[in-house]
């Protein structure tokens, strides 16, 4: 794909799940605990890593083959809730290059901020328990707003709240309904392909505006290297 150089950007917006941060491991271990406390057998890391974007309903179908739409889901829902709260950054580490670009975007004298639909019971600790997320100008969760990606809402409450307009904003996400948001409230949009991307992800079919391979790629695009 030939990378687009992005022009007049004034503020980059990141998903947090596999673009920022790889928290597959403890959300993994988080339900591959539920699993053993049942007598089955533990499932591989990886079993659950190309999921991990999906969150609780992700994890709960690799583990037991559930579904939103059955009767039992709510409850192992609210159970994997606890378990995951529990462990939140025992093996969760931002994915490596992520810092550099971080310190690189504000001493250019760019805006950062996430948008995710982790929701605020557990992105609030995770930024409070790392460093990472100091320089940070504005967090929107999954349920900030009433509305979650691919739901543009997102999006362009982190631009009112920055008091931008989102066409001066990119948007840097794993997984297409990151890119479908980002287009919808009219940002460039770049698909992180280092991610999660979801299992058996066509990243093609997404129509990104950029892909990275590596967080230290973005700089590149931005006309900051």
């Amino acid at each position: 794909m030939t990378k687009p150089r992005f022009s007049d950007v004034r503020v980059v917006l990141f998903d947090l799940d596999g673009t920022l941060i790889d928290s597959a491991p403890d959300l993994g271990a988080a339900v591959d605990g539920m699993r053993v406390r049942r007598g089955l057998p533990s499932l591989a890391p990886a079993c659950y890593r190309a999921h991990a974007g999906s969150g609780a309903r992700g994890m709960l179908r690799v583990a037991f083959g559930i579904s939103p739409d059955d009767g039992g889901y709510p409850a192992l829902k609210e159970e994997f809730f606890a378990a995951y709260e529990d462990s939140l950054i025992q093996r969760t580490q931002a994915f490596v290059g992520v810092q550099e670009l971080l310190g690189e975007l504000v001493a250019r004298g760019l805006r950062w901020g996430v948008v995710t639909n982790k929701s605020q019971r557990f992105a609030i600790p995770i930024a409070r328990a790392m460093g990472l997320f100091s320089s940070a100008s504005v967090m929107i969760c999954g349920d900030t707003t009433p509305h979650a990606k691919p739901h543009p809402e997102p999006l362009f409450e982190a631009a009112r709240r920055l008091d931008v307009a989102s066409a001066h904003c990119i948007y840097v996400g794993d997984d297409e309904r990151d890119i479908l948001a980002g287009k919808a409230a009219g940002m460039p949009t770049v698909a992180a392909l280092y991610g999660y991307l979801g299992h058996g992800a066509d990243i093609s079919t997404w129509h990104a505006d950029a892909e990275i391979s590596s967080p230290s790629e973005l700089l590149k695009l931005l006309e900051l290297a």
